[in-house]
């Protein structure tokens, strides 16, 4: 395999420089309670510190702090809520471990920001600036890396927007959008997600996935979250209880197609993923 499928990029994270060449591993700590895989697991601080531990021991490099169940037709939750589910958490895990990179799944400018002042370093926006205007001055007051996910509508409308002329081509013209939109504001620290389970059909998951490395040409870091999604469990027709094999397949498939980060939920799978491709590219 050749050695540029994987670009040597870098994070800037708060004067830190974190390499990319060396695929890295985000781990997922939802705080909801109705998530499609966890949720309800983690509602208890010593709960949520012994999962944060675990996961750092197996070798996450960033932990992604969600308080807003983004499934398809998740129920709708007020910013208040939110704050009051995700606030706390990164203040409690900055306090406990605060070598610990934390990033904020939120969609939501306000979340965002008071996360940033209690310790986030990163931002994880699913809408990609779409469902709060003010989101991208949020990240470039606070310069902080922004992961830019494409997705259409909202969690609860997304499955009636999955019309394409060209998956590749529609995905690749929106992140071109939001990426000069973003340099007009100084961010530079972008990460793009396709967004794998957003506003796209099982088919149309599986065509991103073929066409992964396409997005090389932004000359960005990618994120995938493939984390025992629908696309795995009920292509194999199983649950996502049951669907760690089918999402370290994907995983590793992913990595061959230029992977910087995998979203997952189970961090040790994931790095030994990373550390056996390693040895074959």
């Amino acid at each position: 395999m050749q050695n540029k499928v994987f670009s040597s990029k870098t994070l800037n994270i708060k004067g830190r420089l974190i390499q990319l060449d060396t695929p890295r591993i985000m781990g997922i700590l939802n705080v909801t309670p109705d998530s499609f895989y966890d949720g309800g697991n983690f509602n208890t601080q010593k709960a949520i510190l012994n999962q944060v531990e675990k996961m750092i021991s197996e070798g996450a490099d960033f932990i992604d702090v969600g308080g807003y169940s983004s499934r398809p037709g998740a129920k709708d939750l007020s910013v208040d809520e939110e704050i009051a589910r995700v606030i706390p958490v990164v203040k409690a895990i900055n306090k406990s471990l605060p070598d610990c990179l934390i990033s904020v799944d939120t969609f939501r400018a306000e979340v965002a920001k008071q996360a940033i002042d209690v310790g986030a370093v990163m931002v994880n926006d699913i809408s990609g600036g779409s469902l709060d205007d003010s989101m991208f001055e949020v990240i470039a007051s606070n310069r902080v890396p922004y992961i830019l996910m494409h997705m259409r509508g909202t969690p609860q409308s997304m499955t009636s927007h999955v019309d394409y002329d060209n998956i590749i081509k529609d995905i690749i013209d929106y992140f071109q959008i939001k990426i000069k939109q973003l340099r007009e504001r100084g961010i530079i620290d972008v990460i793009l997600d396709p967004g794998i389970g957003f506003a796209k059909t099982i088919d149309q998951n599986f065509e991103l996935l073929r066409h992964l490395d396409h997005f090389q040409i932004l000359d960005r870091p990618l994120l995938v979250g493939l984390s025992r999604k629908s696309l795995i469990w009920k292509t194999l027709e199983t649950t996502p209880d049951n669907a760690l094999n089918g999402t370290t397949v994907l995983n590793t498939t992913a990595l061959l197609k230029g992977a910087s980060i995998l979203r997952v939920h189970d961090v040790k799978e994931a790095v030994e993923a990373v550390k056996l491709i390693n040895f074959v590219r």
